[in-house]
């Protein structure tokens, strides 16, 4: 059996390799620029060498507070750090190809547009085409950033996350429009390394899907930084004047910067893809319908990752990869969607997974809750990161049902509670485990064990009348 893969991201390379390693006679990914998607190229991975970049500055600039006396001026260099991420960038896609080649995986560079359900139009660079024919076909085309009309994107003053990571030189000061997980990470890295940052949110806070304790957390951070926070804004009008970003703003205020990330969301890539003239049916904002199989209307055609209705995560596309490979071969795989990990590589880190509090209390369910602060640790005591909390939240019954971390080595520690949500564990289950001293993980037990009431380590709660 042969088959395609209309992109080649964090789900359509997956997919590839998972069908190539599960029988399949031939396997080729269509990709218009570089494999690895947004996710390697312009998103997940160049964005936390970013970030690992400004950590190294932050860490240099407090090690006096460590005992470690260092002389003469610290700064960033700018260049050398796009550099650096540039080689990781190109590492990681190269072996993605390595990848490719020992898996007897075809590459194709070019734009992919269905014909018909078994065939695949390819348009390369210099316009030529090629047919690709296959017996199943899956649709991994990714997103692309959404610019509202109102803002004169231009690539150069005016710029989209696509942008932002290839910017030669420091500006001097950035509008971010939108304080999700990309305008908040980009945000402190270009603040740390010197740029003015303001942030404007239309909602009431930053990293709106999170509970505002959460959020707080990193707004506080952010103050400190001196990143400027506008939450509960909108921007009115935006343009270009005298070779600077003017935007006025709902509260009658202007900013003006040397330039704008516009990062409000991002949406299917689909324009001309071909699959409404086939009939393949959308759902919501334009997104393909699938059934739990992921297998669209129209048969023998898979679709995954951001074109889907699901978590526009580069994990969760991946998984949807491995699911449609084996499932376009015969097989019978559903995707667990009920612990899928929420992260966000500021500082203070900040992870989630399962359901939140406020999420629970527009439902009006009731549950319980345990949280614990990482300053109550002796070993975040000892790496100089005391900011942040662990937060479990329980059902009735005491399962786990969702989760919050935000502080040190979030995003890893969230792994054992997206375990126990996704295996529908307990809170007595989980927290009966011994965890090791000193450690962070340390907290999640404590957390736990504050669930009940029992957290050796925490003051009593204090009991209204």
């Amino acid at each position: 059996m042969k088959i395609a893969v209309i992109g080649g991201g964090p789900g359509g390379y997956v997919a590839a390799i998972k069908a190539a390693m599960h029988g399949a006679d031939e396997v080729v990914v269509i990709e218009k620029k570089r494999v690895g998607g947004t996710c390697l190229n312009v998103g997940c991975i160049p964005t936390k060498a970013l970030l690992a970049s400004s950590s190294m500055l932050m860490n240099v600039k407090e090690a006096k507070s460590f005992g470690i006396d260092i002389d003469g001026d610290i700064k960033p260099n700018f260049s050398a750090i796009m550099d650096r991420k540039n080689k990781i960038v190109d590492q990681l896609i190269a072996g993605i190809e390595f990848l490719f080649n020992k898996r007897d995986i075809k590459l194709i560079n070019g734009f992919g547009k269905l014909v018909d359900k078994n065939t695949i139009e390819v348009t390369k660079e210099d316009g030529s085409k090629e047919i690709v024919n296959a017996d199943k076909i899956i649709l991994a085309n990714g997103s692309v950033p959404v610019v509202p009309s109102m803002f004169p994107y231009d690539g150069k003053l005016v710029i989209t996350s696509d942008e932002v990571l290839g910017l030669e030189e420091l500006p001097q000061s950035m509008l971010i429009v939108g304080g999700g997980v990309i305008g908040s990470e980009i945000g402190q890295f270009f603040q740390n390394l010197g740029t003015q940052v303001t942030i404007v949110e239309m909602a009431e806070h930053i990293l709106g899907n999170e509970d505002k304790d959460v959020a707080k957390q990193l707004q506080r951070q952010f103050k400190k930084d001196k990143i400027k926070v506008l939450a509960g804004v909108g921007v009115q009008t935006c343009e270009i004047v005298d070779n600077k970003v003017v935007a006025t703003l709902s509260n009658g205020k202007s900013v003006t910067a040397d330039t704008c990330l516009v990062a409000v969301g991002r949406k299917p890539n689909l324009a001309n893809s071909g699959i409404e003239e086939i009939g393949i049916e959308l759902v919501g904002r334009g997104k393909v319908k699938v059934n739990e199989y992921l297998e669209t209307n129209v048969e023998g055609i898979y679709a995954i990752g951001d074109i889907i209705d699901t978590a526009m995560l580069a994990h969760v596309a991946s998984k949807e990869g491995e699911v449609a490979a084996v499932n376009a071969l015969g097989g019978n795989k559903k995707v667990n969607y009920s612990a899928v990990p929420r992260c966000v590589y500021t500082e203070p880190e900040v992870a989630g997974v399962g359901k939140t509090e406020k999420q629970l209390q527009a439902a009006g369910e009731e549950y319980n809750v345990g949280q614990f602060d990482f300053r109550a640790l002796g070993k975040a005591q000892a790496i100089g990161h005391i900011q942040g909390f662990i937060k479990v939240l329980a059902d009735n019954n005491d399962k786990i049902i969702g989760a919050s971390i935000v502080g040190p080595h979030a995003t890893d520690l969230l792994t054992e509670l997206s375990l126990a949500v996704g295996l529908g564990l307990t809170v007595e289950q989980v927290g009966d485990i011994i965890h090791a001293h000193p450690s962070l993980s340390e907290g999640l037990m404590e957390a736990l064990h504050d669930v009940h009431g029992e957290c050796v380590h925490a003051a009593p709660k204090l009991v209204k009348a």
